[in-house]
């Protein structure tokens, strides 16, 4: 089933800013942490360190009907810089890749920062900011 979620963005600390929001919404994490030192090696990447290896690669936890907070810890070593405007992120479930193909096709029109949606380890993943400055995320899960 197609939802919706708010992915924020954090400079080391998703870990420690999740922890804090499970005790404010009393709930607990949808699935374990994952660490980025869980990633299968990407090929034309440079290795982590030790410390990036245990920073968040992705945290979900449900907050109010049906709506998930998600988040990662972006790296500094990878280039990542954290701004006002890219900490935040809408982000669309759809049920197929048709889909999420087409709003992608949609909302990226005349934006930026686009990264069309394609095949990752974990299904099917793509990015863009509107032309309004708005960031979109689509996932389409494996399996779904």
């Amino acid at each position: 089933m197609a939802y919706v979620s708010i992915y924020l963005n954090f400079m080391g600390n998703a870990e420690e800013a999740f922890n804090h929001y499970k005790k404010v919404f009393k709930t607990e994490f949808s699935d374990p942490i994952m660490r980025m030192g869980d990633m299968p090696p990407q090929n034309g990447t440079p290795a982590l360190s030790e410390a990036d290896k245990k920073k968040v690669m992705h945290v979900a936890l449900p907050i109010f009907g049906g709506t998930q907070l998600m988040a990662t810890d972006m790296l500094e070593s990878m280039g990542h810089k954290l701004i006002e405007g890219n900490n935040v992120t809408i982000s669309l479930n759809p049920d197929t890749k048709e889909e999420a193909n087409r709003l992608y096709k949609e909302l990226s029109q005349g934006g930026t920062d686009g990264v069309a949606p394609h095949d990752e380890f974990w299904g099917y993943w793509g990015t863009c900011k509107d032309r309004f400055g708005i960031r979109w995320m689509f996932n389409v899960m494996k399996g779904a």
